[in-house]
């Protein structure tokens, strides 16, 4: 199979190579894909039509590229260190801050979907998980990746980790999937949440400590106790949600398919509709240290709001392709995951 051709980070503004670019595979109307998120499964499309594309080449030789792929998700790892994850189990690592990509030297070629660092200042290690029921571990800052759980049930996926330190991990994925550590990852336990087994997609922590899951078909979860309980917050809607975006003590903002949006203030037991300016999904968001919010999702949407969540705009700098992730850069500017791989994104 063919190379595809070393590419560095792509400026917003700037005049996209159309080579090797792939085809523009989505679901755009419905979360689901053979059971999964349209965003989450972007990556089995793009692998079962490999015949028609070029395949990256992961050599860890230090050489500065970025293939250009989909990348689901990425962290901060210090205070200039990026690692970024996405198809055919590409894991990237920059060491200026999104300026420049290197390859890390990864076991497996299953899709990944999310990357978690342990908030601990210094921490080398970081989990990511992915397609094939499949958690990496990296002991040197994303440098090198084993893999450390692999379930029994390789058609199931997990969407997404969050390491709550260097100890304690939760893994968390299509039909209920439900992974936690308390050592490290040397001993995982599957565990079940709920009764219904409905896709869990994001997992979040608030600045208190409380946890929230956000799924298909109005799934709304919180646990006040690291993830030992767990307790389903009223739900604004019945369509799906890829978020919970924790604001304060009790602000919260819930967010997923056609735009919708919810602002809730005493930590989801009511909400209240929040308009948006149209109805594209909406993947990911984040709080800027400047208390912006910024929402991300399909068809390069982006919204910020400058009063904590109350109403939202377009943002005139959005790009034109999807994207799934967003990373606060430290003069306040974006790093931009998706579609086009990694665009930098001005301070809004």
């Amino acid at each position: 199979m063919a190379c595809a051709e070393p590419l560095l980070l792509t400026p917003l503004g700037a005049r996209p190579n159309p080579i090797r670019s792939g085809p523009a595979v989505f679901v755009t109307h419905h979360r689901t894909f053979l059971g999964l998120s349209w965003w989450r499964r972007f990556s089995l499309i793009a692998t079962t039509l490999s015949a028609s594309l070029a395949v990256p080449c992961f050599q860890a030789n230090g050489a500065d590229v970025l293939p250009r792929m989909l990348l689901l998700d990425g962290s901060h790892q210090g205070p200039t260190l990026i690692v970024a994850v996405g198809e055919r189990g590409t894991i990237l690592r920059s060491k200026n801050r999104g300026q420049t990509w290197q390859a890390a030297l990864v076991p497996q070629r299953a899709p990944l979907t999310a990357i978690s660092v342990p908030p601990e200042v210094a921490s080398t290690h970081a989990w990511a998980v992915g397609h094939d029921a499949l958690i990496l571990h990296s002991a040197d800052a994303g440098l090198t990746w084993a893999v450390q759980f692999q379930g029994a049930d390789r058609q199931s996926s997990f969407l997404d980790v969050l390491a709550l330190d260097k100890h304690q991990i939760i893994a968390v994925g299509a039909d209920a999937l439900y992974a936690e550590s308390h050592d490290g990852g040397l001993t995982w336990t599957k565990r079940k949440i709920g009764d219904a087994d409905r896709h869990f997609n994001r997992l979040t922590r608030g600045p208190t400590g409380t946890l929230y899951i956000a799924g298909e078909q109005g799934v709304l979860l919180r646990s006040a106790d690291a993830g030992v309980r767990w307790s389903p917050l009223t739900v604004p809607s019945a369509g799906s949600f890829y978020g919970i975006l924790p604001l304060g003590q009790h602000t919260l903002l819930a967010y997923g398919l056609r735009g919708r949006l919810y602002r809730s203030t005493d930590d989801g037991g009511t909400w209240q509709t929040i308009a948006t300016p149209k109805p594209s999904l909406l993947a990911t968001a984040t709080q800027l240290k400047s208390r912006v919010i910024v929402i991300a999702g399909s068809a390069g949407t982006l919204l910020t709001s400058h009063d904590e969540g109350k109403t939202f705009a377009s943002w005139a700098t959005s790009p034109t392709r999807g994207i799934a992730k967003l990373v606060e850069m430290p003069d306040g500017s974006l790093l931009a995951l998706g579609e086009a791989g990694a665009t930098l994104l001005p301070k809004p």
